[in-house]
């Protein structure tokens, strides 16, 4: 969820909360007002004011019209077993979707990067780089404005720093933690990649749009106009040919036929103010999660089908979500309770919890290479946490910039990037 600034039309973008509130957050919020009123936006998400919206709440009747894509509640066409995306590497296992991520499967495009936590501070224009053995910041790298997530590329190669309200993307070369030139990208809140490499998509949250650019050079390819509001995260399914998007400030999701660059699905969570992050598929392709910080747990429901999903609670401000090297736990992030639940895949229950030391607000990040710790930004502590895997004790608080986000800890096992923090196959 992300903090919405105050500015112009059409050329602007954001995401983070501030810990009072401003007199830039109060005009947003008369916006906001304006456009529930008008029949349309809850509050905010992924980092944003509790009480902030979007300072283009209503899409044109056009743009609504050109996205609908399919009705609420309708059940796309699902692409006949085994065939999947041209172009797409083969799943390792047809069983488990993370079977290239496990403990220090390393790809040789990144056996000999350096191991490090790049961390994107949201207020600072910073990203904090970590160097996970001594727990220390070990560099400060200036990006552009309000940076929201650090995205590995489908080669494996680059990192993206999103700047959000800078309209700009800034690379990272991994092998050597410099920054290059910054590319003209409007309004980047996050970034995923198709699962061919042929496409980057850019999750344009506030000018409701998902934006196919080349995956390489960023180039437009084709812009998909949404009538929801927030588009924010996804995941992809098994064969690829489709990915769920959270459209955190109106309570929605979204199917998208990957080929066609389409949405055939579109629905609304059933839950009063509902705000989903977060998205992540079961090891076996069958189930999909979407965390919801404002119902307080994930979503379960089943993708191809895209049925009406259920909820199960997990604790306050539920946000990210990452998945063991094992294949056998999901690691939920829950924001507002300073707390981590893990769910097992086999059962589809919650079998633990684990609370941070002193408290915290535990936001987005990812799993070490060996699988031994779970590192996540301190969304509003300005920090960042280290916590063991075996027991969930919490090995390190370390200070950052303002507003920490994105964390993109790298390298990790895998053969390909799909995205976001880093989703692996």
């Amino acid at each position: 969820m992300r903090r919405i600034p105050f500015r112009t039309p059409h050329p602007a973008p954001g995401h983070s909360r501030p810990p009072a509130v401003s007199a830039r957050t109060l005009l947003v919020a008369g916006a906001a007002t304006a456009a529930v009123l008008a029949g349309g936006v809850l509050t905010a998400g992924c980092g944003t004011t509790a009480t902030g919206g979007h300072p283009h709440a209503t899409a044109s009747a056009k743009a609504a019209k050109a996205a609908a894509g399919a009705t609420p509640q309708s059940a796309p066409r699902v692409p006949a077993a085994g065939q999947g995306l041209p172009g797409m590497p083969p799943p390792l296992d047809p069983k488990d979707v993370y079977a290239a991520d496990r403990p220090n499967a390393l790809s040789p495009v990144v056996r000999n990067f350096p191991s490090r936590v790049y961390v994107p501070n949201t207020d600072s224009n910073t990203v904090s780089v970590i160097d996970p053995k001594t727990y220390k910041v070990i560099e400060t790298i200036p990006v552009g404005e309000q940076p929201q997530h650090v995205v590995p590329s489908w080669d494996l190669k680059t990192l993206w720093v999103n700047n959000d309200v800078g309209n700009t993307l800034t690379p990272l070369d991994p092998a050597t933690g410099t920054a290059g030139p910054t590319v003209d990208v409007h309004d980047p809140y996050n970034l995923y990649f198709t699962p061919d490499g042929k496409y980057a998509v850019v999750m344009a949250s506030l000018d409701r749009e998902l934006v196919f650019r080349d995956a390489h050079t960023m180039a437009v390819k084709k812009t998909v106009p949404v009538s929801c509001y927030g588009v924010n995260h996804a995941d992809f399914s098994p064969d690829g040919r489709y990915f769920i998007v959270s459209c955190e400030f109106s309570g929605e999701l979204l199917k998208v036929d990957t080929a066609e660059m389409k949405v055939v699905g579109q629905q609304r969570l059933p839950f009063e103010g509902a705000m989903p992050q977060d998205v992540k598929i079961s090891p076996d392709g069958k189930t999909w999660y979407i965390a919801d910080m404002m119902a307080d747990g994930v979503w379960v429901m089943n993708g191809d089908t895209f049925s009406k999903p259920t909820l199960l609670r997990t604790g306050k401000g539920a946000h990210g979500l990452y998945v063991s090297r094992d294949s056998k736990v999901m690691y939920i992030s829950n924001r507002g309770e300073g707390s981590i639940s893990l769910l097992d895949f086999a059962t589809g229950k919650l079998v633990r919890k684990w609370h941070i030391e002193g408290g915290g607000s535990p936001d987005m990040g990812g799993v070490s290479a060996d699988g031994k710790v779970l590192w996540l930004s301190g969304r509003y502590d300005g920090e960042v946490y280290a916590i063991d895997t075996a027991d969930g004790r919490t090995l390190a608080k370390i200070p950052v910039g303002s507003g920490p986000h994105g964390l993109a800890v790298y390298p990790q096992p895998g053969r390909y990037s799909l995205g976001h923090t880093g989703i692996f196959r």
